[in-house]
């Protein structure tokens, strides 16, 4: 076995499952993993190992995922796609709508707060990387991340906790 083969053994099911939750569609996650890797098999030679390869290959999964979407004209927003709850078949329809109509009150506060709080939120809940990964991506530490991510979900929740005062 080559040691792409291993890199594509070990770290496709965390692509796909990336490009799964930004894209929402199982279809788009498989053709955009494949050109992931294909992209990195013809560009591994130039990854330096400056972040973790797993975090390489979700920034090319990202850009692939980008310039699907832009192909497709069908650009939209990360939280557009990226907030989607999935209903609970035990949930009542009530629980259902509720839980809905919160996911939609997070994509707009989402769409509202500024980067890099945006980014290191998505990257932590959606792509499920640790602090360090995420302080890779930017080059910055861990700590960094960390705080910044806070913040977000902070903001985040005083503008739900806003929200809900307005209603």
């Amino acid at each position: 076995m080559t040691d792409f083969e291993k890199l594509y053994e070990t770290y496709f099911n965390d692509v796909f499952l990336y490009i799964r939750r930004l894209s929402g569609n199982e279809h788009i996650a498989e053709e955009i993993t494949s050109d992931t890797f294909f992209k990195a098999m013809h560009s591994v030679d130039r990854f330096r190992g400056e972040c973790d390869i797993r975090v390489w290959l979700c920034q090319i999964a990202k850009n692939c995922y980008f310039s699907y979407l832009k192909k497709q004209k069908k650009v939209q927003s990360l939280q557009d796609s990226e907030l989607l709850i999935l209903p609970d078949l035990s949930d009542t329809a009530e629980e259902q709508i509720l839980r809905a109509d919160e996911a939609e009150r997070i994509r707009k506060i989402l769409h509202e707060i500024d980067e890099p709080y945006k980014e290191v939120f998505m990257w932590r809940v959606f792509a499920d990387m640790s602090f360090k990964q995420i302080g890779q991506i930017f080059a910055k530490s861990e700590n960094w991340a960390c705080v910044t991510y806070h913040r977000a979900r902070k903001q985040i929740t005083d503008r739900l906790e806003g929200y809900d005062d307005e209603n």
